[in-house]
């Protein structure tokens, strides 16, 4: 049986966890990557989110990351080379770690950019925020042990929401803001 969808109530320590791993994983692979971000609904203040930890690294190349993968390995996490999204690479926390995604995406491309501009949209816009969450509250009752179906089912909340965030990134020259490594 596949693992529970559980919507959870914003907790204040998902950015500290965020900040920790940011950290380490700046300690280890600074050198391979452009930028890291907090992505994901746990980036959001706020918003009830599954309480897993996505990261957003942003290199120069995807062809070109053996040193990164090396590094994230290091730290414990495990590349998913039967990841069907080739706009990146993705990685998951090995057995007895922490539930956390890092999404490896090339710095300028659009997946990178759509998931900055989704957090950053939910972040200023607290409307968008609560229809976000009764969606994802709604789908985990109804798929809670069917993963694929509950995210196929946020499909058209994050289309409409995308649209309003393209619009409003328009009217207010919206680019990511400046990250630290």
């Amino acid at each position: 049986m596949q693992e529970a969808v559980v919507i959870e109530p914003y907790n204040e320590q998902w950015p500290v966890l965020y900040e920790e791993l940011r950290q380490r994983l700046v300690t280890e692979i600074a050198d391979s990557i452009v930028r890291i971000d907090h992505i994901g609904s746990t980036a959001v203040a706020g918003l009830a989110a599954k309480p897993i930890i996505d990261i957003q690294i942003s290199v120069h190349d995807l062809k070109h990351t053996e040193q990164l993968e090396h590094g994230l390995s290091t730290l414990g996490f495990v590349y998913r080379r039967n990841n069907p999204d080739l706009s990146k690479k993705y990685f998951r926390e090995a057995a007895g770690m922490r539930r956390t995604h890092i999404h490896v995406r090339e710095a300028g491309s659009w997946s990178e950019q759509f998931h900055l501009l989704f957090r950053d949209y939910l972040r200023a816009h607290k409307e968008a925020c609560s229809e976000y969450e009764e969606v994802k509250k709604e789908l985990a009752k109804q798929y809670t042990y069917e993963r694929e179906r509950y995210v196929e089912g946020k499909s058209a909340v994050i289309w409409r929401i995308m649209q309003k965030a393209n619009s409003w990134s328009q009217e207010i020259g919206w680019k990511p803001e400046p990250c630290c490594l």
